[in-house]
């Protein structure tokens, strides 16, 4: 069945399904939304896919918060390709935007949390509503962030423009850290990033495991950390690619006991 030009199209996903399905029907008694539910990450991936397929496509999703957390709370992934396995709501938010730039993200919180916001908003959201709004605001919202605008509840605002504003301090400090390390040693915290140990790096780098662990030595005083795992964390800030994957990481490890490998 087709969709009349100028409707709304919504995907709701939550794992709690009472909420999903209520709110998916309150949305659908307005004249211009039509509405779906999905109950995890996975589901709404296929939903999108199969809408894509269909020569359809949703224009927002209405995404749980707390997505996956009754499942796996210490659980924080990206988006599978193969649409299996837990997917918080966070990193869905990420590869919807990535994939579907064009779908816009409100996320749904049952509780005001500054910090989440502002990585809502890194991850491409264009919103964050509290699950208990009255339908009318979040038709506000709705219908806003197709307008590309972004709503956040006053609450938080300063909160997360706190949080926005620290998180480029960290990127602009942890950038000028990773430019002080000579090219050698950017290949190996590339390597490191990419999950590499030092019997793998030395392979990929045709260098001796000594010469591979001088390096890597020299990445965590050059970057002021004291693990593998605080440089990696620190790498990624400043936007450090990955090395391509290749045979020689399979079963290498990276760090025991915070300690080089």
């Amino acid at each position: 069945m087709g969709v009349s030009v100028g409707r709304i199209r919504v995907l709701v996903v939550d794992d709690h399904r009472i909420f999903a399905e209520s709110l998916a029907a309150a949305l659908a008694a307005e004249p211009d939304v039509d509405v779906a539910a999905a109950g995890s990450g996975p589901a709404a991936l296929r939903c999108l896919e199969r809408a894509s397929a269909e020569g359809r496509r949703f224009d927002v999703l209405l995404v749980d918060a707390d997505l996956g957390a009754a499942a796996a709370p210490a659980v924080a992934r990206a988006v599978p390709d193969d649409g299996g396995g837990v997917v918080d709501g966070i990193s869905l938010v990420a590869g919807v935007r990535e994939g579907r730039p064009e779908v816009r993200v409100v996320v749904l919180a049952e509780r005001d949390d500054a910090r989440r916001a502002a990585l809502a908003l890194q991850a491409g959201a264009s919103g964050w509503v509290a699950k208990d709004c009255s339908l009318q605001r979040l038709l506000t919202v709705i219908r806003g962030v197709l307008r590309d605008e972004t709503h956040l509840p006053p609450a938080l605002l300063t909160g997360v423009l706190r949080e926005l504003t620290a998180a480029r301090r960290h990127r602009t400090e942890s950038e000028r850290l990773v430019e002080s390390l000579t090219p050698r040693e950017r290949e190996v915290l590339r390597c490191m990033v990419a999950g590499l140990g030092r019997k793998a790096v030395a392979e990929r780098l045709f260098l001796s495991p000594h010469t591979v662990r001088t390096h890597m030595q020299n990445v965590l005083g050059k970057l002021g950390v004291h693990s593998t795992l605080a440089a990696v964390a620190l790498a990624r800030r400043a936007g450090v690619c990955p090395a391509e994957p290749g045979p020689a990481s399979a079963g290498d490890v990276v760090e025991r006991g915070g300690q080089l490998a």
